[in-house]
């Protein structure tokens, strides 16, 4: 058999995937993928099996269906203030993991450099290695996850084709100022880089605060792949529905790839997100309360343990500090913690080129139900 060399020579099983699989393995509680264990609305059930009985099983529109990405417009403009066209501009996507993979792909070309954040989530730069081009990762601010945008700025070179962010941030619940986003515009102003804005936690936002999507921001917006995820509105990751809003240009470019990667998304739940997008607008509106509630119950629960809590502007994961447990090192500190004391996390280093030396934090998902917390909990607090 001819020899295969690798060209993911970087990748193994990810790491959500070996601590879910330890996990079940040894009955913990799992905290550690970010998926929620509670009910998908019931609207959208429901509309997804009107769908599928009114006979929407066969292929969708290669760029989504016409309903969705109207209601998706007419949401963006809701909530943004900026209406991208329909037909142009809105592509409905098997999830956001897709959508990513197509924007790098879409633009970035052998050879080039895309910046990364880190820590950053582990699909980037895969597809960034599957491009033939560089990932050129660029530290957070170890305590605060707040990006150092001189780095950024003498990170950047002939070859830099992308500039991806996400905001709120996974794993950290960082968010960006629109003061952070003025100077990401004058950073690629004049220059020929794209942006890919990873937003899927846009909804998840807390403490009165504002997701400033790239979308409001009329210069970002012309030269931004903005990604977002059904599955993590409304409690359904398993679903795997997204969209990406470009301009015209680039969403050409966008859709060649998700031509040929996918063609087109699961037609039913597509009809399904249509309907409970025009009827139930609340549910976005009111998913950061929904959320903010659980982070400060679970919050004031950790206080109670040895694990330390950094704050949480956004998003659905709180890192914790596990120095006054142990000084193993995040991975066998996560193994150690759910194969002994029955509780998963994932580990920080996996998000990370060079993790910072002796860095002691985990990720904790709190999107669950408060009996999975208290389970969680109670186990905990005898660490």
């Amino acid at each position: 058999m001819a020899h295969i060399e690798t060209k993911l020579p970087k990748v193994g099983t990810t790491i959500f995937t070996v601590m879910s699989q330890l996990a079940a393995e040894h009955g913990a509680v799992n905290l550690g993928q970010g998926f929620p264990d509670f009910s998908v609305p019931g609207r959208l059930v429901d509309e997804l099996d009107r769908a599928m009985r009114d006979g929407h099983n066969q292929y969708a529109p290669m760029t989504g269906v016409p309903a969705l990405r109207n209601a998706i417009a007419a949401k963006t403009q809701r909530v943004y203030g900026h209406r991208p066209d329909t037909d142009t501009e809105v592509t409905v996507t098997s999830g956001a993991t897709e959508a990513i993979f197509n924007a790098i792909h879409a633009v970035v070309r052998a050879g080039d450099e895309v910046i990364v954040l880190d820590p950053a989530y582990d699909c980037y730069e895969p597809a960034i290695d599957l491009a033939g081009a560089r990932a050129v990762h660029v530290p957070l601010d170890p305590a605060t996850f707040a990006p150092d945008w001189q780095r950024v700025k003498d990170a950047i070179t002939p070859r830099t084709r992308m500039l991806m962010i996400n905001s709120p941030h996974n794993p950290s619940g960082a968010m960006l100022s629109a003061a952070d986003m003025d100077i990401v515009a004058g950073l690629l102003r004049d220059t020929g880089i794209f942006l890919l804005s990873d937003e899927v936690y846009e909804h998840i936002v807390f403490d009165g605060a504002r997701h400033e999507s790239a979308l409001r921001h009329p210069e970002l917006r012309e030269r931004a792949f903005v990604i977002s995820s059904f599955g993590k509105t409304y409690h359904c990751t398993g679903w795997k529905i997204g969209y990406c809003i470009a301009p015209p240009a680039l969403s050409a470019e966008f859709r060649k790839v998700h031509q040929y990667n996918v063609f087109c998304t699961f037609a039913p739940a597509q009809h399904a997100f249509a309907a409970m997008l025009d009827a139930e607008p609340g549910h976005y509106e009111q998913l950061g309360a929904f959320y903010e509630a659980k982070r400060d119950r679970f919050r004031e629960q950790l206080l109670g343990t040895k694990f330390r809590p950094l704050p949480v502007p956004g998003g659905y994961f709180q890192l914790a500090d596990y120095s006054a447990v142990s000084d193993l090192d995040d991975f066998e500190f996560c193994r150690w913690l759910t194969i002994e004391k029955g509780v998963t996390a994932i580990p920080l280093s996996p998000f990370y080129e060079s993790p910072p030396p002796g860095q002691r934090l985990v990720r904790l998902c709190f999107a669950k139900n408060e009996a999975t917390l208290d389970a969680a909990i109670e186990r905990l607090q005898k660490l």
